[in-house]
């Protein structure tokens, strides 16, 4: 006779453990399944914006001050020109190692009942069955009400259940490392440079995260860093705490992230360019719809949901991607939030969503004036 669950959950990152956890605060029964054991890494900017922590913080996960760094505004630099803005409303943002934030998630869905099997692959599933992979002939397979795909970007999941097709972008090439130094601002840095972007958050009080991304897949860290003489200062010489990492980024947009009784979260349902730090705080939310709609029975207004909250991350990270590469459209946009900061400030606020797309459409004129006259 099979195991049975209510919710089974192919994959254990943070998109997983969301979704286990919205689903238990629903009342669920929840198994989680990965190949890996915690804590699980990879590599991003480890950057948490206020509507990720305000989405983290309904699923009931604190991350003690100790364990974090926090960030209260955004700061853009390119050569000698430097814009910056806060949060509105005193918000503030926070950079955590993605190993402390695995543990405190796994932590939080081991507290409230969630089953785990690390290091158990999922080799297939059909209709309501889970096929595992390393399980004795008489407890192979699990049987479950809802099948969750939380697998990553190359999910098996979203291609067993047909979910596949989507448009993208083009690929980028991103890198991360983590140095032994103290963060010298409490701005979240974006570095723009002619062939790639780095970004830089302290993560703690004695260490910083700096990544780069770039459309050049031989573009390595150490080369990337000269092209940013002020950041590359910064970090010449402090100890490395981590070693080099690498993934690629796009915007992906499926067509559709559900499919009878299998839907997806995460990165598994769609990516947004890196650009936007946006993808924790997305697969946050996703969770938390979807474990409503698990709850209610009804995956349709999963797909509604799930489109509506990629529109302001996509549309920010399409934004950002049109200095991708044009140094003078660099220049020219910073000189123009230099000299008209409530510009930058909107946009910043837009970002975190404290404002709608609609409070932009007179900056986007203001800002191409001003791009045709700085």
């Amino acid at each position: 006779m099979l195991d049975t669950t209510d919710v089974f959950v192919v994959g254990g990152g943070p998109a997983g453990l969301a979704a286990a956890i919205a689903a238990r605060q629903q009342g669920l029964r929840v198994v989680v399944a990965d190949s890996a054991k915690p804590p699980i890494d990879k590599p991003c900017g480890e950057g948490l914006l206020p509507d990720a922590i305000a989405a983290l913080t309904r699923l009931g996960v604190q991350v003690p001050a100790v364990d974090a760094f926090a960030f209260r505004g955004i700061r853009f630099l390119s050569s000698e020109l430097c814009a910056e803005a806060p949060f509105p409303s005193g918000e503030t943002g926070i950079s955590v190692r993605r190993t402390v934030l695995h543990r405190l998630m796994a932590d939080r869905a081991a507290g409230l009942g969630v089953n785990f099997l690390w290091q158990t692959a999922v080799m297939g599933i059909s209709g309501e069955e889970v096929r595992l992979a390393g399980r004795t002939s008489a407890n192979r397979a699990f049987r479950a009400k809802w099948i969750v795909g939380a697998d990553g970007a190359s999910s098996r999941v979203r291609r067993w259940a047909g979910l596949d097709e989507h448009t993208r972008t083009g690929f980028r090439y991103a890198y991360r490392r983590h140095y032994r130094v103290a963060p010298w601002t409490d701005r979240m840095e974006v570095y723009w440079g002619v062939r790639s972007q780095g970004y830089t958050t302290g993560v703690n009080n004695g260490q910083v995260c700096v990544a780069l991304a770039s459309r050049d897949p031989k573009l390595r860290m150490e080369e990337a860093l000269l092209a940013f003489p002020e950041l590359n200062a910064r970090v010449r010489g402090a100890e490395t705490v981590s070693s080099e990492r690498g993934a690629l980024t796009a915007n992906r947009m499926l067509r559709r992230v559900c499919r009878g009784n299998v839907a997806l979260v995460g990165d598994a349902s769609g990516t947004v360019d890196a650009i936007a730090g946006e993808g924790l705080g997305l697969s946050f939310n996703q969770a938390t719809i979807l474990a409503n709609c698990l709850k209610s029975g009804d995956l349709s207004r999963y797909q509604l949901e799930h489109r509506r909250l990629a529109r302001r991350p996509l549309l920010m990270a399409r934004l950002l991607l049109t200095l991708d590469g044009r140094p003078w459209l660099q220049r020219r946009t910073l000189q123009v939030f230099r000299q008209q900061p409530p510009l930058f400030r909107r946009l910043v606020a837009f970002h975190i969503g404290a404002i709608p797309p609609s409070h932009l459409a007179f900056d986007g004129l203001t800002l191409g004036w001003g791009l045709l006259t700085a």
